[in-house]
């Protein structure tokens, strides 16, 4: 039975807001607190200079809470501390009966200075922030343009996709996935191009339009991938001076056809996916992988396409190096396979949002890279095509 699309959605949701939730937490804790420390300073600084002896000056510690207020209040509420804090001080002094033209001049001109430079880092740090969204909503717009949300079926196979950006937010990264269904079956690119940035995210556009028009009409896989080359060759010739132009890329090409239980796989410099079938996983293996496309050292080397057996029920894990890099502290990579097998019997909407969560937990400092992941399952035939043959048939 095909997924129901408003279910997967809704689950993916559940998923990231959960995965998110602790996170947004803390922020939010934090930010509580840098609102209320202003005021605490004050309280605490008048209560311990009136309960001790004139010669303990407390009220000096006062000249900090303009100082944290600049951190998270506006540059009027700066200056409204400011302006308590020096109302505090001006109590302070006549309490204490000391001189007030040389003390409190004194004191409240340096307090002055301080509010004044408070207020001015505080609209300095609103103007970042400003800055800062509107480049992550630049950053956010182009990463959706290459990491559009996949359908949950196509042909005979679902799809779970899981995205997880770095946590240098601003730095979009080149990861990039495309899934199409063509006349004998379902076409699947999933790729990462060297380095992160705008130019990164330009070159997997020109792959990902490069690979829509080639699936459809390009016989077989070497011949999407000789596409994919030629396309990268000719906007370097065009744009010479586009850093987009010197990016390489490694791509994983995958063809899963309706009327045999197989997945033909073509590797360009990208980490070889994992199979899982009848609770054994293991990695594929190729035997002669293609180098990255568009590698600025020109190599002459054919594309080589692997058969592995795929029938109903089987799953393959396609992922980029945010995935197969990530390290714990012991610097470690993390144990796939391992997590596959311990994943064997859960649902496959559920598999995304566990590897998410597994890698941040993982990692030694959470996901510094983009993590793309997509999980393709042989859910049974589409209209009665897959016939059934014993899976070694299938091997090539």
């Amino acid at each position: 039975m095909a997924a129901d699309p408003t279910a997967t959605a809704r689950r993916a949701d559940v998923t990231a807001a959960a995965h998110g939730a602790p996170a947004a937490g803390r922020a939010e804790l934090r930010y509580l607190i840098g609102r209320v420390l202003p005021f605490l300073v004050i309280v605490l600084a008048t209560l311990a200079d009136a309960l001790t002896s004139p010669q303990e000056r407390f009220d000096r510690f006062l000249i900090a809470a303009p100082a944290l207020a600049a951190a998270t209040w506006s540059a009027r509420g700066t200056a409204a501390i400011g302006g308590l804090t020096m109302g505090v001080t001006a109590a302070l002094t006549v309490v204490r009966g000391d001189d007030l033209f040389p003390a409190l001049l004194a004191g409240q001109v340096v307090l002055g200075v301080v509010v004044l430079a408070a207020a001015v880092s505080s609209h300095a740090r609103q103007r970042r922030e400003a800055e800062l969204r509107q480049i992550s909503a630049v950053a956010e717009a182009a990463q959706s343009a290459v990491m559009r949300p996949l359908p949950p079926r196509l042909g005979t196979v679902d799809l779970r996709l899981l995205y997880e950006a770095s946590a240098a937010c601003a730095h979009v990264g080149g990861d990039f996935c495309k899934a199409l269904q063509v006349r004998d079956g379902v076409r699947i690119m999933l790729g990462d191009v060297q380095g992160k940035g705008l130019p990164a995210v330009e070159a997997a556009s020109l792959l990902l339009g490069s690979f829509r028009e080639a699936a459809y009409t390009a016989p077989d896989l070497p011949a999407i991938a000789r596409r994919l080359e030629e396309s990268m060759a000719r906007y370097a010739e065009r744009a010479p001076r586009s850093e987009a132009a010197d990016r390489f890329s490694t791509v994983l090409l995958a063809e899963i056809p309706d009327d045999r239980p197989v997945i033909r796989l073509l590797s360009c410099g990208h980490p070889a996916p994992v199979v899982q079938r009848d609770g054994t996983v293991e990695t594929v293996e190729f035997s002669s992988p293609s180098v990255p496309v568009h590698l600025p050292v020109p190599v002459d080397l054919p594309f080589t396409v692997e058969e592995v057996p795929f029938g109903p029920g089987d799953r393959l894990l396609m992922f980029t190096d945010g995935v197969s890099e990530t390290r714990d502290r012991d610097g470690a990579f993390y144990p796939l396979e391992q997590r596959l097998r311990a994943w064997a019997d859960e649902p496959a909407d559920r598999i995304p949002g566990l590897l998410g969560d597994d890698l941040a937990r993982f990692g030694a400092h959470g996901l510094v890279d983009d993590t793309t992941a997509l999980l393709v399952v042989r859910d049974g035939p589409a209209g009665g095509r897959l016939p059934p043959q014993p899976l070694a048939a299938a091997r090539s």
